[in-house]
């Protein structure tokens, strides 16, 4: 890749397209940031557009899109050669990459298309045979689609027939915290990373902290993200939680990174994930993971090995897992240990980086091929 100097992101060969942007972006947009920094760190360049603004601001997200409409036009005269990479999910955020991708196609301008989602199977259940059948000819007209597991590439090769070859899993990554720190203190932390919601499973961990097991064992717990969090305080408070649960809300990536040096446990207890950031997270810290058979989880992870495994909603086997965790030191620094060890093998930013790399050049020597075909 060229690097980018200028201001106007001539000789940038990627543009990224995520709702919310690097900041409000949720696990996209942390992602996305991952990539843009170690693309400077290799002293390359690649830009980002916001394609929704901040939640629930659908003035501000109209805007939002006709600008990135504008950009995609101005790109394509101005950096022709450019590479759009366009982050999707299911609701909202497809409604507007159906308007995206179409100005791309109409446009001539390749661009990669990224699915982010907990069940976009369930998804595109919801829809119309008619709205189908146009997020199909989305998928189908992107140069390379990206998804985070299996379960993800049989939806879009089966259900809306993108040609295998043009599939790509690429798990989720982030850069590598080093080893970590020795802790020198008695009572573990429990963290948990993410929107404090139902299908973060945030209630049966408020429950599972609670429980029987855990009421008499020293830790403590820090659940950080957005959501309805007075809500959840409240819960907590009614646990009879509120000396020994912290909810700070959304932290930026450096609050986070301090948060995962100085955890112990990473819990995410959610009835439905892609491949959660939160997890690759904990294992790059070092942390023992605890989390659900959910989405790409099992692809990665090894119960008893990589992580602990509970059930869905069963806050009682959650509890259970957690209590084992805090009464044995040395069975969570294994287990931190073992998940750091399977980070650095496959899950590395360095390693996402190089497969991106690889993707965007088969996309590069495809356009000239074709260009001298004409």
């Amino acid at each position: 890749m060229k690097s980018d100097t200028s201001n106007n992101g001539s000789g940038a060969r990627l543009r990224h397209y995520c709702p919310g942007g690097r900041e409000s972006g949720g696990g996209i947009g942390r992602l996305v940031g991952y990539v843009v920094d170690e693309a400077a760190r290799r002293g390359e360049r690649h830009l980002v557009c916001d394609t929704r603004g901040r939640r629930w601001q659908i003035p501000g997200s109209i805007l939002r899109l006709l600008g990135a409409m504008a950009i995609l036009a101005s790109d394509r005269l101005l950096a022709p050669e450019r590479i759009h990479h366009i982050h999707v999910a299911g609701r909202g955020s497809t409604a507007r990459k159906l308007i995206l991708t179409f100005v791309a196609r109409s446009l001539g301008c390749r661009h990669i298309l990224h699915l982010h989602d907990y069940d976009y199977g369930a998804d595109l259940s919801r829809r119309s045979p008619r709205r189908q059948r146009w997020v199909a000819r989305m998928f189908r007209g992107a140069d390379r689609v990206i998804v985070l597991g299996l379960r993800d590439r049989d939806t879009v090769v089966e259900r809306l027939g993108v040609a295998r070859d043009k599939v790509v899993v690429m798990h989720n990554a982030v850069p590598d915290p080093g080893p970590k720190p020795a802790q020198g203190r008695d009572v573990p932390l429990i963290l948990f990373l993410g929107q404090l919601s139902q299908r973060k499973g945030v209630p049966e961990l408020l429950t599972a902290l609670a429980s029987p097991e855990l009421a008499g064992r020293d830790w403590r717990a820090v659940l950080a993200g957005d959501g309805p969090v007075a809500e959840y305080r409240a819960m907590a408070a009614a646990l009879d939680l509120g000396d020994r649960v912290e909810m700070p809300g959304w932290l930026a990536e450096p609050d986070v990174r301090a948060l995962c040096a100085s955890a112990d446990i990473l819990v995410l207890p959610s009835h439905a994930e892609g491949l959660a950031m939160a997890v690759i997270e904990g294992l790059a810290h070092g942390l023992a993971v605890v989390t659900t058979r959910v989405g790409a989880h099992e692809e990665a992870l090894t119960d008893g090995v990589t992580c602990s495994f509970v059930p869905v909603g069963d806050a009682k086997a959650l509890a259970g897992a957690l209590e084992r965790l805090v009464t044995d030191p040395a069975g969570r620094r294994r287990l931190g240990s073992q998940g750091r060890a399977l980070f650095l093998s496959r899950y590395s930013i360095d390693a996402y980086f190089g497969q991106l790399d690889r993707v965007l050049d088969e996309i590069s020597l495809r356009g000239r091929s074709l260009v001298g075909a004409e």
